[in-house]
Protein backbone atom coordinates (compact mmCIF):
# COMPACT_ATOMS: atom_id res chain seq x y z
CA UNK A 1 0.00 0.00 0.00
CA UNK A 2 1.48 3.80 -0.83
CA UNK A 3 0.12 7.04 0.21
CA UNK A 4 -1.19 8.83 -2.66
CA UNK A 5 0.57 12.13 -3.79
CA UNK A 6 -1.35 12.64 -6.90
CA UNK A 7 -2.22 16.56 -6.53
CA UNK A 8 -5.31 17.09 -8.23
CA UNK A 9 -5.71 20.99 -8.07
CA UNK A 10 -2.36 22.01 -9.10
CA UNK A 11 -1.76 25.82 -9.17
CA UNK A 12 0.71 28.00 -10.76
CA UNK A 13 1.13 30.96 -8.27
CA UNK A 14 1.43 34.10 -10.87
CA UNK A 15 4.48 36.84 -9.30
CA UNK A 16 3.52 40.46 -8.69
CA UNK A 17 0.28 40.41 -9.19
CA UNK A 18 -1.31 39.54 -6.00
CA UNK A 19 -3.76 43.03 -6.02
CA UNK A 20 -5.23 42.41 -9.49
CA UNK A 21 -8.19 39.49 -8.78
CA UNK A 22 -10.91 40.08 -6.74
CA UNK A 23 -13.59 37.61 -5.58
CA UNK A 24 -17.02 37.46 -4.96
CA UNK A 25 -20.00 39.33 -5.98
CA UNK A 26 -19.46 41.65 -4.08
CA UNK A 27 -15.88 42.18 -4.79
CA UNK A 28 -16.17 41.97 -8.78
CA UNK A 29 -19.53 44.58 -8.56
CA UNK A 30 -17.81 46.86 -6.91
CA UNK A 31 -14.70 46.57 -9.09
CA UNK A 32 -16.55 46.51 -12.09
CA UNK A 33 -18.46 49.65 -10.92
CA UNK A 34 -15.13 51.39 -10.71
CA UNK A 35 -14.17 50.51 -14.07
CA UNK A 36 -16.42 51.55 -16.02
CA UNK A 37 -16.89 55.22 -13.48
CA UNK A 38 -13.24 55.70 -14.60
CA UNK A 39 -13.94 54.37 -18.36
CA UNK A 40 -16.64 56.56 -18.81
CA UNK A 41 -15.81 59.77 -18.06
CA UNK A 42 -17.02 61.72 -20.47
CA UNK A 43 -18.46 59.36 -22.87
CA UNK A 44 -22.34 58.80 -23.70
CA UNK A 45 -23.28 56.22 -22.85
CA UNK A 46 -20.83 54.18 -20.12
CA UNK A 47 -21.34 50.61 -21.36
CA UNK A 48 -20.04 47.78 -20.11
CA UNK A 49 -19.75 44.51 -22.22
CA UNK A 50 -19.95 41.42 -20.52
CA UNK A 51 -19.09 38.90 -23.60
CA UNK A 52 -19.58 35.38 -22.39
CA UNK A 53 -19.00 31.94 -23.35
CA UNK A 54 -21.72 29.52 -24.09
CA UNK A 55 -22.49 27.85 -20.93
CA UNK A 56 -21.91 30.46 -19.02
CA UNK A 57 -25.09 31.45 -16.75
CA UNK A 58 -25.67 34.91 -17.95
CA UNK A 59 -28.47 35.18 -15.69
CA UNK A 60 -26.95 34.80 -12.41
CA UNK A 61 -24.59 37.62 -13.47
CA UNK A 62 -27.15 39.95 -14.40
CA UNK A 63 -28.70 38.95 -11.72
CA UNK A 64 -25.78 39.61 -9.18
CA UNK A 65 -24.43 42.41 -10.25
CA UNK A 66 -27.87 44.50 -10.94
CA UNK A 67 -27.97 45.88 -7.67
CA UNK A 68 -24.19 47.36 -8.35
CA UNK A 69 -25.18 49.26 -11.32
CA UNK A 70 -28.17 51.41 -10.11
CA UNK A 71 -29.93 52.86 -13.15
CA UNK A 72 -27.83 50.88 -15.40
CA UNK A 73 -30.06 49.69 -18.82
CA UNK A 74 -29.54 45.46 -19.47
CA UNK A 75 -29.34 44.76 -22.63
CA UNK A 76 -29.25 40.88 -23.32
CA UNK A 77 -26.97 40.23 -26.42
CA UNK A 78 -29.70 37.15 -27.32
CA UNK A 79 -32.40 39.64 -28.31
CA UNK A 80 -30.07 39.93 -31.15
CA UNK A 81 -30.12 36.58 -32.12
CA UNK A 82 -31.67 34.74 -35.18
CA UNK A 83 -35.25 33.60 -33.98
CA UNK A 84 -34.36 29.82 -32.98
CA UNK A 85 -35.39 28.00 -35.68
CA UNK A 86 -33.18 30.09 -38.09
CA UNK A 87 -30.68 28.97 -36.17
CA UNK A 88 -31.26 25.34 -36.19
CA UNK A 89 -31.83 25.73 -40.22
CA UNK A 90 -27.98 27.25 -39.63
CA UNK A 91 -26.14 24.50 -37.86
CA UNK A 92 -28.15 21.64 -39.31
CA UNK A 93 -25.53 20.96 -42.42
CA UNK A 94 -22.99 20.92 -39.62
CA UNK A 95 -25.29 18.35 -37.38
CA UNK A 96 -24.89 15.34 -39.28
CA UNK A 97 -28.38 14.48 -39.41
CA UNK A 98 -29.87 11.09 -36.62
CA UNK A 99 -25.91 10.33 -36.35
CA UNK A 100 -25.46 10.53 -32.65
CA UNK A 101 -22.23 11.35 -31.94
CA UNK A 102 -20.92 12.80 -35.71
CA UNK A 103 -21.15 15.83 -37.45
CA UNK A 104 -18.81 18.55 -39.39
CA UNK A 105 -16.13 21.27 -37.67
CA UNK A 106 -18.19 24.13 -38.20
CA UNK A 107 -17.05 27.27 -40.51
CA UNK A 108 -19.63 29.75 -38.92
CA UNK A 109 -18.34 32.42 -37.12
CA UNK A 110 -20.50 34.03 -33.67
CA UNK A 111 -21.37 36.91 -36.39
CA UNK A 112 -23.42 34.31 -38.01
CA UNK A 113 -25.69 33.73 -35.42
CA UNK A 114 -27.29 37.23 -35.12
CA UNK A 115 -29.18 39.31 -37.23
CA UNK A 116 -27.87 42.55 -38.76
CA UNK A 117 -31.39 44.47 -38.07
CA UNK A 118 -31.28 43.56 -34.78
CA UNK A 119 -28.17 44.42 -33.91
CA UNK A 120 -28.79 48.15 -35.00
CA UNK A 121 -32.27 47.91 -33.39
CA UNK A 122 -30.00 47.21 -29.88
CA UNK A 123 -27.63 49.89 -30.89
CA UNK A 124 -30.26 52.37 -31.18
CA UNK A 125 -31.49 52.32 -28.35
CA UNK A 126 -27.80 52.60 -26.63
CA UNK A 127 -27.24 55.62 -28.62
CA UNK A 128 -30.23 57.08 -27.17
CA UNK A 129 -29.90 56.33 -23.45
CA UNK A 130 -28.03 58.48 -20.64
CA UNK A 131 -27.49 56.44 -18.46
CA UNK A 132 -24.83 53.34 -17.65
CA UNK A 133 -25.55 50.36 -20.20
CA UNK A 134 -24.74 46.87 -19.43
CA UNK A 135 -24.64 44.46 -22.21
CA UNK A 136 -24.40 40.49 -21.31
CA UNK A 137 -23.84 37.35 -23.09
CA UNK A 138 -22.32 35.97 -26.06
CA UNK A 139 -22.12 38.53 -28.42
CA UNK A 140 -22.03 41.15 -25.62
CA UNK A 141 -19.10 42.63 -27.84
CA UNK A 142 -20.68 42.48 -31.31
CA UNK A 143 -23.54 44.59 -30.32
CA UNK A 144 -21.18 46.85 -28.97
CA UNK A 145 -17.67 46.75 -30.58
CA UNK A 146 -16.23 49.39 -28.35
CA UNK A 147 -17.16 49.00 -25.01
CA UNK A 148 -15.59 51.44 -22.22
CA UNK A 149 -14.98 48.17 -20.26
CA UNK A 150 -15.04 44.47 -21.91
CA UNK A 151 -15.21 41.99 -19.75
CA UNK A 152 -15.04 37.90 -20.52
CA UNK A 153 -17.00 35.78 -18.93
CA UNK A 154 -15.33 32.08 -19.14
CA UNK A 155 -15.88 28.50 -18.10
CA UNK A 156 -13.65 25.54 -19.22
CA UNK A 157 -16.04 23.02 -21.39
CA UNK A 158 -15.55 20.34 -18.44
CA UNK A 159 -17.77 22.52 -16.41
CA UNK A 160 -19.98 23.15 -19.24
CA UNK A 161 -20.56 19.51 -19.88
CA UNK A 162 -21.28 18.49 -15.95
CA UNK A 163 -24.03 21.51 -16.52
CA UNK A 164 -25.70 19.74 -19.80
CA UNK A 165 -25.71 16.06 -17.64
CA UNK A 166 -27.44 18.26 -14.77
CA UNK A 167 -29.44 20.12 -17.53
CA UNK A 168 -28.90 23.33 -16.88
CA UNK A 169 -27.56 25.24 -20.08
CA UNK A 170 -28.40 25.32 -23.58
CA UNK A 171 -26.64 25.52 -26.94
CA UNK A 172 -25.99 28.78 -28.19
CA UNK A 173 -29.07 30.60 -29.31
CA UNK A 174 -31.70 28.09 -28.42
CA UNK A 175 -33.68 26.57 -25.63
CA UNK A 176 -32.91 23.35 -25.50
CA UNK A 177 -31.73 22.09 -22.16
CA UNK A 178 -34.41 19.11 -21.52
CA UNK A 179 -32.25 17.25 -24.51
CA UNK A 180 -29.93 14.28 -24.17
CA UNK A 181 -26.68 15.63 -23.03
CA UNK A 182 -24.82 13.45 -25.74
CA UNK A 183 -26.35 15.56 -28.40
CA UNK A 184 -26.01 18.63 -26.04
CA UNK A 185 -21.80 17.94 -26.52
CA UNK A 186 -22.22 16.36 -29.65
CA UNK A 187 -24.11 19.83 -31.33
CA UNK A 188 -21.49 21.75 -28.95
CA UNK A 189 -17.98 19.99 -29.75
CA UNK A 190 -18.82 20.75 -33.53
CA UNK A 191 -20.66 24.13 -33.66
CA UNK A 192 -20.99 26.37 -29.98
CA UNK A 193 -17.32 25.75 -29.17
CA UNK A 194 -16.02 25.91 -32.25
CA UNK A 195 -17.78 29.80 -32.85
CA UNK A 196 -16.91 30.44 -29.36
CA UNK A 197 -13.42 29.80 -29.67
CA UNK A 198 -13.20 31.91 -32.47
CA UNK A 199 -14.77 35.00 -30.86
CA UNK A 200 -12.44 34.38 -28.14
CA UNK A 201 -9.04 34.18 -29.90
CA UNK A 202 -10.41 37.66 -31.50
CA UNK A 203 -10.83 39.80 -29.06
CA UNK A 204 -8.47 37.99 -26.20
CA UNK A 205 -6.12 41.26 -26.12
CA UNK A 206 -9.18 43.63 -25.72
CA UNK A 207 -10.36 42.01 -22.75
CA UNK A 208 -10.09 44.45 -19.63
CA UNK A 209 -11.50 41.54 -17.03
CA UNK A 210 -11.83 37.75 -17.04
CA UNK A 211 -14.94 36.55 -15.37
CA UNK A 212 -13.89 33.15 -13.90
CA UNK A 213 -17.90 31.09 -13.71
CA UNK A 214 -16.40 27.80 -13.20
CA UNK A 215 -18.44 27.67 -9.58
CA UNK A 216 -21.79 29.03 -9.71
CA UNK A 217 -21.83 31.95 -7.04
CA UNK A 218 -18.09 32.23 -6.65
CA UNK A 219 -17.03 34.13 -9.30
CA UNK A 220 -13.36 35.64 -9.72
CA UNK A 221 -12.12 38.74 -11.35
CA UNK A 222 -8.88 39.03 -12.74
CA UNK A 223 -7.53 41.99 -14.70
CA UNK A 224 -6.66 41.23 -18.17
CA UNK A 225 -3.50 42.34 -18.43
CA UNK A 226 -2.31 40.66 -15.56
CA UNK A 227 -4.43 37.82 -17.02
CA UNK A 228 -2.10 37.83 -19.83
CA UNK A 229 0.74 38.60 -17.96
CA UNK A 230 0.03 35.32 -16.36
CA UNK A 231 -0.45 33.17 -19.47
CA UNK A 232 3.12 34.82 -20.43
CA UNK A 233 4.55 33.36 -17.18
CA UNK A 234 3.48 30.09 -17.80
CA UNK A 235 5.45 29.36 -20.69
CA UNK A 236 8.68 29.89 -19.21
CA UNK A 237 8.40 26.81 -16.94
CA UNK A 238 6.95 23.31 -16.42
CA UNK A 239 2.87 23.04 -15.18
CA UNK A 240 0.06 21.06 -15.09
CA UNK A 241 -3.65 21.40 -15.91
CA UNK A 242 -6.42 20.86 -13.75
CA UNK A 243 -7.03 16.80 -14.29
CA UNK A 244 -10.84 15.44 -14.79
CA UNK A 245 -12.32 12.44 -13.68
CA UNK A 246 -15.58 10.44 -14.72
CA UNK A 247 -16.97 7.11 -14.24
CA UNK A 248 -17.38 4.39 -17.25
CA UNK A 249 -19.43 1.35 -17.97
CA UNK A 250 -15.97 -0.46 -18.19
CA UNK A 251 -14.43 1.62 -15.54
CA UNK A 252 -11.93 0.31 -12.71
CA UNK A 253 -10.58 0.85 -8.97
CA UNK A 254 -7.17 2.42 -10.16
CA UNK A 255 -7.41 5.50 -9.62
CA UNK A 256 -9.41 6.04 -6.82
CA UNK A 257 -5.88 4.86 -4.93
CA UNK A 258 -3.53 6.06 -6.54
CA UNK A 259 -5.16 10.02 -7.49
CA UNK A 260 -7.04 9.50 -4.04
CA UNK A 261 -10.72 9.68 -5.73
CA UNK A 262 -13.95 9.53 -3.71
CA UNK A 263 -14.53 5.20 -2.60
CA UNK A 264 -18.04 5.54 -2.68
CA UNK A 265 -18.10 6.08 -6.43
CA UNK A 266 -18.74 2.28 -8.25
CA UNK A 267 -15.74 2.82 -10.32
CA UNK A 268 -13.67 5.76 -12.74
CA UNK A 269 -13.28 4.82 -16.42
CA UNK A 270 -11.36 7.92 -17.73
CA UNK A 271 -8.63 11.14 -16.58
CA UNK A 272 -8.23 13.77 -19.24
CA UNK A 273 -4.61 14.13 -17.56
CA UNK A 274 -3.72 16.56 -20.27
CA UNK A 275 -6.14 17.57 -22.48
CA UNK A 276 -5.97 21.35 -22.65
CA UNK A 277 -9.71 21.92 -24.84
CA UNK A 278 -11.04 20.39 -22.01
CA UNK A 279 -8.70 20.53 -19.15
CA UNK A 280 -8.61 23.94 -16.83
CA UNK A 281 -5.57 26.00 -15.37
CA UNK A 282 -5.36 27.67 -12.27
CA UNK A 283 -3.93 30.76 -11.53
CA UNK A 284 -3.25 32.37 -8.18
CA UNK A 285 -2.97 35.65 -8.03
CA UNK A 286 -2.48 36.64 -3.92
CA UNK A 287 -5.42 35.11 -2.57
CA UNK A 288 -7.53 34.77 -5.40
CA UNK A 289 -7.30 31.17 -7.56
CA UNK A 290 -8.99 31.99 -11.27
CA UNK A 291 -9.84 28.92 -12.84
CA UNK A 292 -10.07 29.54 -16.93
CA UNK A 293 -9.98 27.25 -19.73
CA UNK A 294 -6.33 25.74 -20.03
CA UNK A 295 -7.08 26.46 -24.09
CA UNK A 296 -6.96 30.22 -23.28
CA UNK A 297 -3.15 29.75 -23.10
CA UNK A 298 -2.70 28.22 -26.55
CA UNK A 299 -4.75 30.59 -27.78
CA UNK A 300 -2.67 33.76 -26.01
CA UNK A 301 0.78 32.10 -26.30
CA UNK A 302 0.97 29.78 -29.33
CA UNK A 303 3.90 30.08 -30.32
CA UNK A 304 6.02 29.86 -26.76
CA UNK A 305 3.88 27.14 -25.89
CA UNK A 306 3.81 25.09 -28.61
CA UNK A 307 7.07 26.02 -30.82
CA UNK A 308 6.49 27.54 -33.85
CA UNK A 309 6.86 24.59 -36.14
CA UNK A 310 4.65 23.18 -34.12
CA UNK A 311 2.19 26.34 -34.36
CA UNK A 312 3.29 26.53 -38.10
CA UNK A 313 2.05 22.91 -38.53
CA UNK A 314 -1.47 22.98 -36.29
CA UNK A 315 -2.17 27.02 -35.62
CA UNK A 316 -3.57 27.55 -32.16
CA UNK A 317 -4.25 23.75 -31.10
CA UNK A 318 -2.70 21.77 -28.63
CA UNK A 319 -2.06 18.45 -30.67
CA UNK A 320 -1.20 16.52 -27.89
CA UNK A 321 -3.06 14.27 -25.43
CA UNK A 322 -2.53 12.46 -22.47
CA UNK A 323 -5.25 10.68 -20.34
CA UNK A 324 -5.87 7.34 -18.51
CA UNK A 325 -8.13 4.50 -19.02
CA UNK A 326 -8.31 2.40 -16.13
CA UNK A 327 -9.89 -1.38 -16.22
CA UNK A 328 -8.52 -2.40 -13.48
CA UNK A 329 -10.97 -4.72 -11.85
CA UNK A 330 -13.29 -3.44 -14.70
CA UNK A 331 -13.79 -4.67 -17.96
CA UNK A 332 -12.84 -4.47 -21.48
CA UNK A 333 -12.67 -1.31 -23.36
CA UNK A 334 -15.28 -1.46 -26.89
CA UNK A 335 -13.06 -3.09 -29.42
CA UNK A 336 -12.82 -0.41 -31.48
CA UNK A 337 -11.15 1.72 -34.89
CA UNK A 338 -9.60 5.09 -35.21
CA UNK A 339 -10.31 7.22 -38.80
CA UNK A 340 -7.98 7.36 -41.73
CA UNK A 341 -6.43 11.07 -42.07
CA UNK A 342 -8.30 11.36 -45.56
CA UNK A 343 -11.71 10.14 -43.87
CA UNK A 344 -11.69 12.52 -41.34
CA UNK A 345 -10.69 15.23 -43.44
CA UNK A 346 -13.63 14.54 -45.74
CA UNK A 347 -16.14 13.41 -43.48
CA UNK A 348 -16.16 15.81 -40.19
CA UNK A 349 -13.53 18.24 -41.36
CA UNK A 350 -10.81 17.45 -38.79
CA UNK A 351 -7.48 18.08 -40.29
CA UNK A 352 -5.08 15.04 -38.58
CA UNK A 353 -6.57 11.77 -37.04
CA UNK A 354 -6.00 10.05 -33.71
CA UNK A 355 -2.82 7.87 -33.96
CA UNK A 356 -2.55 7.24 -30.41
CA UNK A 357 -0.68 4.61 -27.95
CA UNK A 358 -1.03 2.72 -24.70
CA UNK A 359 1.25 3.06 -22.04
CA UNK A 360 0.73 0.56 -19.18
CA UNK A 361 1.26 2.15 -16.03
CA UNK A 362 0.02 -1.03 -14.52
CA UNK A 363 -0.97 -4.41 -15.30
CA UNK A 364 -2.19 -7.78 -13.29
CA UNK A 365 -1.37 -11.01 -14.21
CA UNK A 366 -3.05 -12.52 -17.39
CA UNK A 367 -3.89 -8.51 -18.56
CA UNK A 368 -4.13 -8.60 -22.11
CA UNK A 369 -4.75 -5.76 -24.98
CA UNK A 370 -6.06 -6.73 -28.59
CA UNK A 371 -4.15 -5.48 -30.90
CA UNK A 372 -4.35 -5.64 -35.04
CA UNK A 373 -6.64 -8.70 -36.50
CA UNK A 374 -6.02 -12.41 -36.59
CA UNK A 375 -4.20 -14.51 -39.35
CA UNK A 376 -6.33 -16.56 -41.52
CA UNK A 377 -9.75 -14.26 -40.87
CA UNK A 378 -11.62 -12.48 -43.46
CA UNK A 379 -12.77 -8.61 -43.26
CA UNK A 380 -16.56 -9.96 -44.50
CA UNK A 381 -16.93 -12.47 -41.91
CA UNK A 382 -15.45 -10.00 -39.17
CA UNK A 383 -18.41 -7.65 -40.26
CA UNK A 384 -21.23 -10.02 -40.33
CA UNK A 385 -20.30 -11.42 -37.41
CA UNK A 386 -20.28 -8.03 -35.47
CA UNK A 387 -23.74 -7.15 -37.14
CA UNK A 388 -25.26 -10.07 -36.28
CA UNK A 389 -24.41 -9.42 -32.79
CA UNK A 390 -25.01 -5.87 -33.09
CA UNK A 391 -28.47 -7.33 -33.87
CA UNK A 392 -28.77 -9.85 -30.71
CA UNK A 393 -28.39 -12.91 -33.24
CA UNK A 394 -25.05 -14.36 -30.85
CA UNK A 395 -22.16 -12.83 -28.95
CA UNK A 396 -19.22 -11.99 -30.58
CA UNK A 397 -16.17 -13.95 -30.55
CA UNK A 398 -13.98 -11.25 -30.44
CA UNK A 399 -10.75 -13.08 -29.79
CA UNK A 400 -10.98 -15.46 -33.10
CA UNK A 401 -10.70 -12.24 -34.95
CA UNK A 402 -8.23 -9.86 -33.21
CA UNK A 403 -5.21 -10.33 -31.89
CA UNK A 404 -4.58 -10.66 -28.10
CA UNK A 405 -0.92 -9.66 -26.55
CA UNK A 406 -0.08 -10.30 -22.87
CA UNK A 407 0.43 -6.67 -21.34
CA UNK A 408 2.32 -6.12 -18.68
CA UNK A 409 3.60 -2.77 -16.85
CA UNK A 410 5.78 -0.56 -18.67
CA UNK A 411 4.68 -2.29 -22.05
CA UNK A 412 4.24 0.32 -25.08
CA UNK A 413 1.79 -0.49 -27.72
CA UNK A 414 1.84 1.69 -30.51
CA UNK A 415 -2.05 2.10 -32.78
CA UNK A 416 -1.62 4.20 -35.62
CA UNK A 417 -5.41 4.88 -37.31
CA UNK A 418 -6.64 2.03 -38.83
CA UNK A 419 -5.53 -1.04 -36.12
CA UNK A 420 -7.56 -3.14 -34.75
CA UNK A 421 -7.66 -2.73 -31.01
CA UNK A 422 -8.82 -2.16 -27.23
CA UNK A 423 -7.83 -2.89 -24.03
CA UNK A 424 -8.69 -5.71 -22.17
CA UNK A 425 -9.72 -6.04 -18.19
CA UNK A 426 -7.32 -5.50 -15.39
CA UNK A 427 -5.10 -2.97 -17.56
CA UNK A 428 -4.14 0.53 -16.50
CA UNK A 429 -3.42 2.54 -19.97
CA UNK A 430 -1.74 5.83 -20.25
CA UNK A 431 -3.34 7.10 -23.43
CA UNK A 432 -0.79 8.71 -25.85
CA UNK A 433 -2.61 10.23 -28.79
CA UNK A 434 -3.17 13.11 -31.10
CA UNK A 435 -5.91 15.33 -29.95
CA UNK A 436 -9.16 14.31 -31.63
CA UNK A 437 -10.52 12.22 -29.34
CA UNK A 438 -13.76 12.39 -29.99
CA UNK A 439 -13.57 10.29 -33.90
CA UNK A 440 -13.79 6.34 -32.07
CA UNK A 441 -15.41 3.90 -34.04
CA UNK A 442 -16.75 1.19 -31.86
CA UNK A 443 -17.03 -1.96 -33.76
CA UNK A 444 -18.69 -4.27 -30.45
CA UNK A 445 -18.78 -3.18 -26.86
CA UNK A 446 -19.18 -6.45 -25.44
CA UNK A 447 -23.26 -6.54 -25.19
CA UNK A 448 -22.97 -4.09 -21.94
CA UNK A 449 -25.01 -0.94 -21.52
CA UNK A 450 -23.82 2.62 -20.88
CA UNK A 451 -24.36 4.14 -17.57
CA UNK A 452 -27.85 5.45 -18.51
CA UNK A 453 -29.21 2.15 -19.25
CA UNK A 454 -28.72 2.92 -23.10
CA UNK A 455 -26.68 0.70 -25.62
CA UNK A 456 -23.71 2.73 -26.09
CA UNK A 457 -23.28 4.13 -30.00
CA UNK A 458 -21.82 1.51 -32.28
CA UNK A 459 -20.66 2.42 -36.14
CA UNK A 460 -19.79 -0.99 -37.96
CA UNK A 461 -20.51 1.22 -41.39
CA UNK A 462 -17.63 3.56 -40.43
CA UNK A 463 -15.42 1.44 -38.75
CA UNK A 464 -15.06 -1.22 -41.67
CA UNK A 465 -14.32 1.99 -43.94
CA UNK A 466 -11.18 2.34 -42.47
CA UNK A 467 -9.88 -0.95 -40.90
CA UNK A 468 -5.74 -1.67 -42.51
CA UNK A 469 -6.45 -5.30 -42.96
CA UNK A 470 -3.13 -5.45 -43.70
CA UNK A 471 -2.32 -5.15 -40.23
CA UNK A 472 -2.03 -8.48 -38.58
CA UNK A 473 -0.81 -9.94 -35.34
CA UNK A 474 2.58 -10.39 -37.04
CA UNK A 475 2.34 -6.98 -37.98
CA UNK A 476 1.37 -6.11 -34.64
CA UNK A 477 4.21 -8.61 -32.72
CA UNK A 478 6.71 -6.82 -34.86
CA UNK A 479 6.22 -2.96 -35.45
CA UNK A 480 3.87 -1.94 -32.99
CA UNK A 481 5.02 -3.64 -29.78
CA UNK A 482 7.40 -2.75 -27.32
CA UNK A 483 9.34 -0.69 -30.09
CA UNK A 484 12.05 0.31 -27.51
CA UNK A 485 15.77 1.41 -28.74
CA UNK A 486 18.61 3.17 -26.52
CA UNK A 487 19.34 6.42 -27.86
CA UNK A 488 21.32 7.62 -25.53
CA UNK A 489 22.59 6.98 -21.81
CA UNK A 490 25.27 9.09 -19.01
CA UNK A 491 26.10 9.44 -15.75
CA UNK A 492 22.73 7.80 -13.97
CA UNK A 493 20.32 8.21 -16.62
CA UNK A 494 19.34 6.71 -19.79
CA UNK A 495 16.96 7.46 -22.79
CA UNK A 496 14.91 4.98 -25.20
CA UNK A 497 13.35 5.72 -28.24
CA UNK A 498 9.59 4.13 -27.56
CA UNK A 499 7.62 5.15 -31.11
CA UNK A 500 5.45 6.27 -32.17
CA UNK A 501 4.16 4.66 -35.63
CA UNK A 502 6.22 5.80 -38.58
CA UNK A 503 2.35 7.04 -39.91
CA UNK A 504 2.17 9.17 -37.01
CA UNK A 505 3.47 12.79 -35.98
CA UNK A 506 3.77 11.92 -31.98
CA UNK A 507 7.98 11.12 -31.06
CA UNK A 508 8.11 8.93 -27.69
CA UNK A 509 10.98 8.91 -25.36
CA UNK A 510 11.31 7.08 -21.84
CA UNK A 511 13.82 8.03 -19.35
CA UNK A 512 15.45 5.94 -16.49
CA UNK A 513 17.03 8.10 -13.89
CA UNK A 514 18.59 7.69 -10.55
CA UNK A 515 20.21 11.03 -11.05
CA UNK A 516 19.48 14.05 -13.34
CA UNK A 517 18.06 13.32 -17.19
CA UNK A 518 19.07 16.18 -19.30
CA UNK A 519 15.84 17.03 -21.19
CA UNK A 520 15.63 19.82 -24.27
CA UNK A 521 12.63 21.15 -25.82
CA UNK A 522 14.49 22.50 -29.10
CA UNK A 523 13.68 25.71 -27.82
CA UNK A 524 10.42 28.16 -29.05
CA UNK A 525 11.90 28.75 -32.61
CA UNK A 526 12.95 25.12 -33.50
CA UNK A 527 11.51 22.83 -31.23
CA UNK A 528 8.51 21.22 -29.71
CA UNK A 529 6.35 21.53 -26.59
CA UNK A 530 7.15 18.55 -24.23
CA UNK A 531 4.25 16.27 -22.62
CA UNK A 532 5.47 14.38 -20.02
CA UNK A 533 4.27 11.73 -17.33
CA UNK A 534 6.19 10.47 -14.46
CA UNK A 535 5.96 6.35 -14.70
CA UNK A 536 8.15 5.05 -12.21
CA UNK A 537 8.77 6.65 -8.71
CA UNK A 538 7.01 8.34 -5.72
CA UNK A 539 8.42 12.05 -6.76
CA UNK A 540 10.65 13.59 -9.01
CA UNK A 541 12.05 17.15 -9.85
CA UNK A 542 12.01 19.39 -12.87
CA UNK A 543 15.43 21.95 -13.02
CA UNK A 544 16.64 24.62 -15.16
CA UNK A 545 20.07 24.37 -15.64
CA UNK A 546 20.85 28.02 -15.24
CA UNK A 547 18.04 29.10 -12.75
CA UNK A 548 15.38 30.29 -15.31
CA UNK A 549 12.26 28.87 -13.29
CA UNK A 550 12.03 26.99 -10.02
CA UNK A 551 12.06 23.97 -9.23
CA UNK A 552 8.94 21.95 -9.98
CA UNK A 553 7.70 19.11 -8.23
CA UNK A 554 6.01 16.39 -9.74
CA UNK A 555 4.27 12.70 -8.34
CA UNK A 556 3.80 9.78 -9.60
CA UNK A 557 1.05 9.52 -12.71
CA UNK A 558 1.25 13.12 -13.13
CA UNK A 559 1.30 14.69 -16.00
CA UNK A 560 3.11 17.92 -17.24
CA UNK A 561 3.75 20.40 -19.60
CA UNK A 562 6.96 21.78 -20.57
CA UNK A 563 6.44 24.37 -23.14
CA UNK A 564 8.76 25.14 -25.78
CA UNK A 565 10.47 28.01 -25.23
CA UNK A 566 11.65 26.59 -21.98
CA UNK A 567 14.71 25.07 -23.87
CA UNK A 568 16.94 22.92 -21.42
CA UNK A 569 15.82 21.29 -18.62
CA UNK A 570 16.88 18.58 -16.27
CA UNK A 571 14.91 15.69 -14.06
CA UNK A 572 15.95 13.96 -10.96
CA UNK A 573 14.72 11.62 -8.38
CA UNK A 574 13.23 13.95 -5.20
CA UNK A 575 12.00 13.34 -1.70
CA UNK A 576 10.17 10.07 -1.08
CA UNK A 577 12.12 8.64 -4.63
CA UNK A 578 15.83 9.88 -3.95
CA UNK A 579 17.19 6.52 -3.66
CA UNK A 580 14.97 4.79 -6.07
CA UNK A 581 15.39 4.89 -9.98
CA UNK A 582 12.65 6.62 -11.97
CA UNK A 583 10.98 6.88 -15.04
CA UNK A 584 9.27 9.51 -17.37
CA UNK A 585 7.38 8.58 -20.68
CA UNK A 586 7.75 12.01 -22.86
CA UNK A 587 6.26 13.06 -26.19
CA UNK A 588 6.99 15.83 -28.95
CA UNK A 589 5.69 16.50 -32.02
CA UNK A 590 8.35 15.74 -34.67
CA UNK A 591 10.42 18.66 -35.90
CA UNK A 592 13.40 17.36 -37.00
CA UNK A 593 15.06 14.30 -38.93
Amino acid sequence: MRTPNYDKFPTIEVPGASRDAWRGWDGVGARLREALASAGTGKRPAVLAIESYVGVFDEEIQNRLCGHFDGALWIAARDAMLAPVDIERLVAPDLGGDDPIFGYLTRLTLEDFFSPEKIESLRAVIARSTGPIVVFGAGASLIVPAPCVLVYADLPRWEAQLRQRRDEISNLGVENRSVKASLQYKRSFFIDWRVCDRHKQRTLDRWDFLLDTCVSNDPKLVDGNALRGALSHCTTRPFRVVPFFDPGPWGGQWMKEVCDLDRTQANFAWCFDCVPEENSLRLKFGEVCVEIPAIDLVFAQPRALLGEPVHGRFGPEFPLRFDFLDTMGGGNLSLQVHPLTEYIQQHFGMRYTQDESYYMLDAKPGAVVYLGRRKDVALADMIADLQAAQCGARAYEAEHYVARFAARKHDHFLIPAGTLHCSGQDCMVLEISATPYIFTFKLWDWGRLGLDGQPRPINIGRGKENICWDRDEDYAATRLINQMSEVARGAGWREERTGLHEAGFIETRRHWFAGAAPHDTGGERSGSVNVLNLVEGEEAVVESPDGAFAPFVIHYAETFIVPAAVGRYSIRPHGRAEATECATIKASVRCRP
